[in-house]
């Protein structure tokens, strides 16, 4: 068995081609819930050890909303900035800018703008009206195909905005760094006079997953001490990817893992360093031919810390799949091929 694991692990593959991997088994307790009418298990079966009654079976293998937000503002370095106009017949209105920004180290949006900017000049009049800060996902963000429109996360930050001094500000050289790094223009114009950093403090944070899906208001606190998902800038790529080339895999995976059947379409919609989401539609029977759609969490044993994690997670959960369809069972190995990962479905939705 190990000259069998050492000779298939070196074969060399495309990235995210499917090849048998070696098997690494992980023995985690397959997520149960009862108390939630659209989340229910998969996998294992009705003996597995359930989470306790305050736990959300989706906690362990599902970003939390703090790290989804804390996700969309570290990503986008550019924004809408929207402030309070004084401009006659318009005073008192919302005015949207397009700025571009960067965090600090505490999660604040830093700015850098000019004194002249309609924006800044609504801001210095209105010191102690709020603004807020407007990101959200893009397809630029790949070159691939990518949600659009209102079908991507996106997050709002509102809050007051404080000019930074120079001279007292302890980030002062993290933040100009950060900013040269990310924004090119940035070293031509930061020292002008007429130029000056700004930091947004947020009062309110406010995310939305998408179309029609979570959304919800964020503790501040919990917002800053999140951490940004490590997979967020090739997120969509390995989505892309996975989706064009995979096909056969998925296929084997919503038919064996997630025990579907008539499956007419399945598509990754997302990936992060705990696992990625699933949509099976499957054909109903009868007459009507009934369209049926449902969305499925899959977990990684383990977090990922980089891309390269990730396309072994994944090669994992493919692999098990088709060793499922065909039948194969590892000496020595008292579980059956796929019994052992984390599957939730998290939604379901019929259309007659």
């Amino acid at each position: 068995f190990t000259q069998l694991v050492i000779s298939l692990s070196v074969l060399t593959v495309p990235a995210f081609g499917f090849s048998p991997s070696s098997i690494q088994k992980r023995h985690n307790n397959i997520i149960q819930s009862p108390r939630y009418a659209t989340v229910a298990a998969v996998n294992g079966d009705a003996s597995a050890t359930s989470p306790s009654k305050d736990e959300d079976p989706l906690t362990s293998i599902r970003l939390s909303v703090e790290e989804k937000a804390k996700t969309v503002i570290t990503v986008c370095s550019s924004g809408t900035l929207c402030t309070t106009s004084n401009q006659d017949e318009i005073d008192g209105a919302p005015f949207g800018s397009f700025v571009d920004y960067v965090l600090d180290d505490e999660g604040n949006p830093i700015l850098l703008m000019n004194e002249m900017s309609m924006h800044t000049m609504n801001i210095m009049n209105n010191p102690t009206k709020p603004v807020t800060l407007f990101a959200q996902f893009s397809g630029k963000q790949s070159a691939e195909a990518a949600p659009q429109g209102q079908d991507v996360s996106r997050c709002s930050i509102t809050g007051l905005v404080e000019k930074i001094d120079p001279d007292t500000d302890e980030q002062i050289d993290q933040i100009r760094m950060r900013y040269s790094i990310t924004h090119a223009y940035a070293d031509q114009v930061m020292d002008s006079p007429k130029f000056a950093f700004y930091r947004i403090k947020p009062l309110k944070v406010y995310f939305v997953g998408g179309f029609g899906v979570l959304a919800k208001w964020v503790p501040v606190e919990e917002y800053k001490d999140a951490a940004s998902d490590i997979l967020a800038k090739e997120a969509v790529s390995i989505v892309a990817r996975l989706n064009r080339d995979h096909a056969d895999d998925l296929q084997l995976t919503a038919e064996h893992l997630l025990d579907c059947t008539n499956v007419e379409r399945i598509r990754v919609t997302s990936i992060d360093r705990l696992g990625m989401d699933i949509r099976v539609t499957t054909k109903g029977k009868g007459l009507r031919n009934k369209l049926n759609t449902d969305e499925f969490r899959i977990g990684f044993r383990i977090p990922v810390i980089s891309v390269e994690d990730a396309k072994s997670e994944v090669l994992k959960v493919f692999q098990e799949a088709w060793e499922k369809a065909n039948g194969y069972h590892w000496e020595g190995d008292v579980n059956t091929p796929g019994s052992d990962v984390p599957i939730v479905k998290i939604a379901a939705d019929s259309l007659g």
